[in-house]
């Protein structure tokens, strides 16, 4: 199933407006998760599980993070194939509404000491909520940039949904860190954290605002101009292109886990294990964050001159390693050597994940897509960043080495070499 590329090139005001629509999305609903995931690591343990001992509470506080991961197929399933047959934009407005709702609500949650379990309940349900939004969220925003982008440039605008988590993240622990700082500790730990969830009410309408007003991917007016939509794309993905569904699998676990790594497990790991103020791994996280906001679109754009595979296995290559050097560097106690540690250990998660969007997008026919792209990012993250931060946390504290995780993390990046060796196309630079 093919289809002609359209007749006329968009305009280039089109081709920002649909990166700013992208990045917008993609960073409002990144920034609900990444204060989830600040707040699992820092508040929520005590807030809904005060019953347990510190270490019970941060497991069970991940356990919560990756049910956010595992809810991700089911709005891959259902807003990947919607993508493909009522098109990209109309789901991007729905996945918008439902993960930016869903953040709000968790800043009103009651805890533990006001209703019990329930606390616990809800904000498991909620997070269910967050999962099918972001989703159904990354393969749509990957095709609103990419398809408004002619394909010899498609690694840089497809960046624009790679560019969310960092920004997200650096905006969630912007604002914890701003919170924190200016609260006592009785203040954040009351109803502080509470203020990042209630912000996302202001991104959400922001976002709204942006993508409502942008006209539908030439691609995908195209496919209605042929008549060439799939009737049944998620079952066309598994029987048609199987091997492009498990290539983009294999490739985003790697990524996955070292995000989790340097952006969560870190948290807990440097306060809890070696008695450093959280400040510092904060910093650290910001400043990589930061630097990921340029380092994603120019991963990208070596991707559209270099190949997506090359640019991609350098950084997984790079990740496969880093944890060996990281671990020991850090006993030092030194601020410095923490920062710049987390900082190069983003900047190799982002030589993967800048050209991820692109390379992954390209595996399918453009009628599947939606579909194929959405499927291989939820369930990777089932497979990968639902349990890294959890399994960091429980490998550490059976072999009481840092050893252990640096192994995982090790593994997952080599399936990911594996995934990249899999690819049915070259991935090179004006594929598909």
């Amino acid at each position: 199933m093919t289809v002609a590329p359209a007749t006329a090139r968009p305009a280039r005001k089109d081709l920002f407006k649909a990166f700013a629509a992208s990045l917008s999305g993609t960073s409002l609903e990144w920034y609900d998760f990444a204060a989830y995931s600040v707040a699992s690591a820092l508040v929520f343990g005590q807030l809904f599980f005060p019953e347990h001992d510190p270490l019970s509470g941060t497991l069970l506080a991940f356990s919560t993070y990756a049910v956010g991961y595992i809810s991700r197929p089911l709005g891959g399933f259902a807003f990947g194939r919607l993508g493909d047959t009522l098109g990209r934009k109309r789901v991007l407005v729905i996945t918008l509404l439902i993960t930016g709702i869903s953040t709000v609500l968790i800043g009103l949650l009651p805890t533990h000491g006001q209703v019990g379990a329930l606390g616990a309940v809800l904000l498991v349900a909620l997070r269910f909520a967050q999962g099918v939004g972001i989703g159904g969220e990354w393969g749509g925003a990957v095709l609103l940039s990419s398809e408004f982008g002619s394909q010899e440039h498609r690694g840089f605008w497809a960046s624009a949904a790679q560019i969310g988590p960092p920004a997200g993240n650096l905006l969630a622990n912007g604002v914890l860190a701003a919170l924190a700082a200016t609260l006592t500790s009785e203040q954040f730990m009351s109803w502080g954290w509470r203020v990042a969830f209630l912000l996302s009410a202001a991104l959400v309408v922001f976002g709204l605002w942006i993508r409502v007003k942008l006209e539908e991917t030439p691609v995908f007016q195209e496919l209605q101009r042929r008549g060439e939509r799939a009737s049944a794309p998620i079952t066309e993905v598994f029987t048609r292109e199987p091997r492009a569904l498990v290539s983009g699998i294999l490739c985003r676990i790697g990524p996955d886990v070292t995000y989790a790594l340097f952006t969560v497990f870190v948290l807990t790991y440097v306060t809890q294990t070696l008695g450093m103020p959280k400040s510092w791994a904060v910093t650290g996280v910001m400043t990589g964050s930061a630097l990921q906001l340029f380092l994603m679109p120019l991963a990208g754009a070596l991707s559209d001159r270099l190949g997506r595979r090359r640019v991609y296995a350098i950084g997984a290559v790079g990740a496969l390693a880093w944890p060996f050097a990281f671990f020991p560097m850090i006993g030092d106690g030194s601020a410095g050597t923490l920062i710049a540690g987390v900082i190069v250990g983003l900047v190799l998660h982002a030589l993967m994940y800048g050209p991820q969007a692109a390379f992954v997008a390209e595996q399918f026919s453009p009628a599947l897509r939606s579909t194929g792209a959405s499927l291989a990012y939820t369930l990777a993250g089932v497979i990968g960043g639902a349990l890294a931060p959890l399994l960091f946390t429980a490998l550490y504290a059976h072999f009481g080495t840092w050893v252990a995780p640096a192994c995982y993390l090790a593994a997952t990046c080599a399936v990911t070499l594996i995934g990249l060796a899999l690819s049915p196309l070259a991935a090179r630079a004006g594929s598909r």
